[in-house]
């Protein structure tokens, strides 16, 4: 552990940029997770106690969009079920499997939203026509999403950003607050369980999900100020960060071995 005088700052700041980070494009986990292994968290402890601090900025990030009239809750209420019950699952399977495998197809993913979205000039900029019913949609993304989310952590924002983008053919200013709604359903779902593994350090949390908050307020009114193509901007450059850093790791990984 760090010493305890610079420990808590050093939550809380992470804290705060986590929060603007997820409120605006989602990848909070790459402000979060290289300080969780500098401070030297165990691996389920940095989850749970990640979830703990990223609920509070997810809430306060949808709460915004909420008052600001940019998510209808009642169209909403069949993902946040789904999701609900993705998380759940998501939370069980990571205290019995290794998420290696699954962690493993996330750059393939990443590398595909980056190819579509450069190919696409236009995406997320309008709103366009649906390509699946919202029954059909929250259910299957709301499961399979919510299950990640819980299982990896790192990416479900984006992933989701752009599932609203494709599948529902929301602008990326809506996308980005029903996906807060989202991410929130399965942050506090997963919050919960980890709590009840034991897995959260319940002060570390505390004191980053203060920044949190802070964060999530500003990073959400930027996204109602700014709009789609700014927003569409800043999630290419996060989610091309995000792969790369996967990336690295992987290739650092195999130098290892080797």
């Amino acid at each position: 552990m760090l010493d305890t005088i610079w420990l808590w700052p050093l939550l809380f700041v992470t804290g705060l940029a986590a929060g603007w980070v997820n409120a605006i494009t989602g990848g909070g986990g790459l402000v979060v997770l290289p300080v969780f292994l500098v401070v030297g968290f165990p691996p389920h402890f940095a989850l749970g106690t990640n979830m703990l601090q990223s609920s509070a900025g997810t809430l306060t990030a949808a709460y915004v969009f909420i008052r600001h009239q940019h998510v209808n809750f009642r169209e909403a209420r069949g993902g946040i079920v789904s999701t609900l019950a993705g998380a759940i699952g998501g939370v069980v399977a990571v205290q019995r499997l290794d998420p290696t495998m699954l962690k493993n197809l996330l750059p393939v993913v990443l590398a595909g939203i980056v190819i579509y979205a450069l190919c696409s000039p236009r995406l997320g900029i309008d709103a366009a026509h649906p390509r699946m019913s919202h029954g059909a949609f929250y259910l299957l993304a709301g499961v399979t999403l919510g299950f990640f989310a819980s299982f990896i952590g790192a990416g479900a924002g984006m992933l989701w950003t752009m599932a609203f983008v494709v599948g529902l053919g929301f602008d990326l200013t809506k996308a980005t607050a029903y996906t807060k709604v989202m991410n929130a359903t399965s942050n506090v779902t997963a919050f919960t369980l980890f709590l009840g593994y034991g897995s959260v350090w319940l002060a570390a949390g505390l004191v980053m999900a203060l920044g949190q908050v802070v964060g999530g307020v500003f990073g959400a009114s930027v996204v109602i100020r700014k709009g789609a193509g700014w927003v569409r901007s800043l999630y290419l450059t996060v989610v091309i960060l995000l792969l790369l850093k996967l990336i690295y790791e992987r290739f650092e990984w195999v130098w290892l071995k080797s």
